[in-house]
Order: C-alpha cells, then structure tokens, then sequence
C-alpha cells in the first residue's frame, strides 16, 4: 500500500489502520464500508462538528454534550473509534505516538525520505 492514500494528504500506514499527523497515529475508517455508507456518515460526522462549533460560541453547555456524544457515534460508525475493523487480532494503536508503536521504523523511513508527517 502506498504511504498516502486518496481520502488523507497525511502517510498511511502500510496495512492501512492508520494515517499520521504530527508523529500520532490515528485510525483511518473501515475500507469496507460501502461507499453510500461512508458518505452518510462523513455528512453525519460533520453536522455534528459542526453543532460542536454553535454550541461553544453559545455556551450552551447540554447542546454541546449532545453533539459531542452525535461526533462520537458517528466516528464509532465510520470505524475511528471503538472495536477495531481489522479481524487479525492486531492491537489498536489509535492516538499513539508513532515512536512508541511498531511502526516506527516504517516513519523513521518516511522522514528520511522527506516524505513523513
């Protein structure tokens, strides 16, 4: 697999779990998920960033848990959170330093090359 995909200008990794932004991994949606699927959610996903935003310039402290709890789900649907969409039994390295992961030697070549986050 390639070290960026079409969804993320940020490296990938190789088995495709996770992409990188400033030395953390972050756990990238299930590729399984059917295209209209994944649509519908992304759209879900950011309504709710979105009511996170209207909500902290309104101080409205129950809106905010509400979209919050509406970020969540939707990121649990797409996959980024929650049980993990790979089936190998593989850990979740979700929002770990790269550093502190097993693919760290898979960045370190990245940087090397100029081409890491």
């Amino acid at each position: 697999m390639s070290s960026t995909n079409e969804r993320s200008p940020y490296p990938v990794t190789p088995d495709g779990r996770y992409f990188v932004v400033r030395g953390r991994l972050w756990r990238c949606s299930d590729p399984g998920l059917a295209a209209i699927e994944r649509d519908r959610l992304v759209k879900a996903l950011m309504r709710a960033r979105r009511a996170v935003g209207v909500a902290l310039k309104s101080g409205d402290a129950e809106a905010l848990r509400i979209a919050r709890a509406q970020v969540n789900d939707a990121k649990i649907a797409l996959g980024e959170r929650g049980p993990v969409w790979w089936i190998d039994g593989a850990p979740d390295m979700n929002r770990k330093m790269v550093r502190n992961t097993p693919y760290v030697d898979w960045h370190d070549a990245l940087r090397i090359g100029g081409d890491g986050a």
